[in-house]
């Protein structure tokens, strides 16, 4: 039997590879708040700059998401929400499968010790309301590494 020779090239083959390659899923950004006008401009600003997301009206709501949502690269929330808080959803995060979840909390009305604790369990940011958007488009970017 004659000796079968490759018939691509090394730099062929790696040429091939990258065009055939899956492309990666966008990463997707979810949006936490109870009171539907803050969520719906966060996410509308959000996707008019390019940025994929979806919104989830509280906690309950954001922990599904997370469950069966893997693009999910980032979460930001208000602490101010009911019946459970932004800092209690954090708190499940950081104990779950997605404990390693970038968190940028945006919040209006909270005190020094709620501050603190939310930056205690590791969140990027603390963002007061009015949200400074440039701020957050910038944080959100350098979380999810796009330009």
């Amino acid at each position: 039997m004659p000796e079968q020779h490759d018939i691509l090239s090394d730099a062929e083959r790696e040429a091939l590879a990258v065009v055939s390659a899956p492309v990666p899923a966008k990463p997707l950004v979810l949006v936490v708040d109870d009171d539907a006008v803050n969520r719906e401009a966060l996410t509308l600003y959000l996707k008019s700059r390019g940025i994929d997301c979806v919104g989830a009206d509280g906690a309950e709501e954001a922990r599904l998401y997370l469950h069966y949502q893997q693009r999910i690269g980032l979460m930001i929330t208000d602490l101010r929400m009911q019946p459970e808080d932004g800092l209690e959803l954090i708190r499940k995060v950081r104990e779950s499968e997605r404990a390693a979840l970038s968190i940028i909390v945006v919040s209006g009305d909270t005190d020094v010790e709620e501050a603190v604790g939310a930056m205690h369990l590791g969140v990027v940011d603390f963002l007061l309301k009015p949200v400074d958007l440039d701020r957050l488009l910038e944080l959100v970017k350098k979380e999810l590494k796009i330009d």
